[in-house]
């Protein structure tokens, strides 16, 4: 059984480099596509090969099916790594990859259809006695179907886009006279986002945490989860900042959560890395909401406790490399945190692109930063806004705390606005200091911050 001798890399920024590292120490050569904006790119310099695939727009470029495939065939690519967003979780993608003879560094388009499907998904895990949250059965069909739906599990409810996710055809219903209205706003975002007006819905749980569970398995029985993150800072369900281990977690409940992620997989079928997420109720009441069949922007503080580099687990499980862990011997050590740092107004959450003019990482023990971000570099307003993950890692929560606001004090981008005042607020606020937080943390602050100035206003 040997590696690939050459990836292509479907994507681009800080998760292009990521992998361009992960195949350098493999032994693998590269290939970077890119935009005609981004000649100039990090992700471009870095691999050892380059072809331009299209225009600006992510619609005739990153997701540019027949454009990444000819890249790939012209510079003989083995494989192809979608990273994370664009097109990871396309199983019309997967599919096209295999036809060409090209392998798809992820789970199988089976997977990724279910995974994308979520009403299917849900379906799928109650079968298996895998707790979900009381909601439809399937898709909502129509507004009748949603008043009926509603009135059996009771309001507040959300209306979820089956195709969905990163916020993007969502919307919480208080009372039964705005029904109606959410649900066709719901259907048309969702079919903008997704392609997919498709809707489902579910009992809105007010008060809860956002848990997730790194899985990996090789497609032949082997099954295994890295341990949990918390990703209940989120501002629209846009998550900001991730940890791990949860500070709500006890051993019993890491236990728990962890072998309901691996029976999630196991009723998928799955193969490869991905991750099962969870909402989890103040008492710990666990149930499951979704899984993502991709590598997600936050497996580095997962990484960063365990010691595996999961991005290279994904080329070898690719490759058809069994799974070489075994449960037991997996022992997350110390505690990590994540900041997005986003090209953002950290007052508005604006999209701030636009010419870098000074650019400064933070480093010392324990701190990681994965960007493809540098002085004179031009932020695209085409792309998501995420410039950087400020990465940290202490022997404790308090240790990582420490470091991490050290390491955002370091942190100098001049030239964008971006979020990184917003990170030393929540890094200093009581609440998330004591680990006593839910996923209406930032919400919570926002009004603090309006009682306090008596009306909310425009930032200075």
């Amino acid at each position: 059984m040997k590696l690939f001798k050459k990836i292509l890399i479907a994507n681009r920024g800080e998760i292009a480099i990521r992998i361009i590292r992960a195949c350098k120490e493999l032994g693998i050569k590269t290939v970077a596509v890119y935009s005609d904006i981004e000649r100039d790119s990090m992700h471009v310099r870095l691999a050892d090969e380059d072809v331009c695939i299209g225009p600006a727009s992510s619609a005739q470029s990153y997701l540019n099916i027949p454009g990444i495939l000819s890249a790939a065939e012209i510079t003989d690519s083995e494989a192809i790594h979608p990273g994370y967003g664009f097109l990871a979780e396309n199983p019309h993608f997967c599919e096209a990859c295999i036809t060409s003879g090209i392998t798809f560094i992820g789970p199988s388009s089976e997977n990724i259809r279910l995974g994308g499907d979520k009403a299917k998904a849900r379906q799928t895990m109650k079968r298996r006695g895998i707790p979900v949250v009381p909601g439809s059965d399937g898709p909502i069909t129509s507004e009748e179907v949603a008043l009926k739906t509603a009135k059996k599990i009771g309001f507040p409810v959300i209306l979820k886009a089956s195709a969905g996710g990163g916020g993007k055809g969502m919307r919480i219903v208080k009372e039964e006279a705005d029904l109606d209205l959410a649900f066709h706003l719901a259907q048309r975002e969702a079919l903008t986002a997704f392609g997919s007006s498709e809707l489902y819905m579910e009992k809105y749980i007010p008060v809860m945490r956002h848990i997730e569970v790194q899985i990996m398995a090789d497609g032949k029985g082997n099954i295994v989860h890295l341990g949990e993150r918390d990703c209940s800072i989120q501002r629209r369900h846009q998550k900001l900042i991730e940890e791990a281990p949860s500070p709500f977690s006890s051993e019993k409940f890491r236990k728990k959560i962890g072998e309901l992620a691996v029976k999630a997989a196991r009723a998928m079928k799955y193969r490869n890395v991905g991750t099962v997420e969870f909402i989890v109720e103040p008492d710990g009441t666990i149930y499951f909401i979704e899984i993502n069949t991709r590598v997600q922007v936050e497996h580095s503080v997962t990484e960063a406790i365990t010691g595996i580099d999961i991005i290279k687990e994904q080329i070898k499980l690719a490759a058809g490399f069994p799974l070489e862990y075994k449960q037991g011997s997996i022992k997350p050590r110390g505690h990590s945190i994540e900041c997005r740092i986003n090209a953002e107004d950290p007052e508005r959450f604006m999209p701030s692109p636009g010419k870098i003019t000074f650019f400064y990482q933070p480093g010392g023990p324990g701190v990681r930063v994965d960007t493809a971000a540098y002085c004179g570099w031009v932020v695209p307003a085409h792309y998501d806004s995420l410039i950087a993950k400020l990465i940290v890692l202490g022997k404790t929560r308090e240790d990582a705390l420490v470091t991490m606001r050290r390491a955002l004090d370091e942190f100098v981008i001049e030239g964008i606005k971006t979020t990184i005042p917003f990170h030393k607020r929540v890094l200093n606020y009581p609440d998330f200091i004591s680990g006593e937080f839910t996923t209406g943390l930032i919400e919570k602050m926002n009004s603090a911050d309006v009682a306090e100035g008596g009306e909310e206003g425009p930032a200075e």
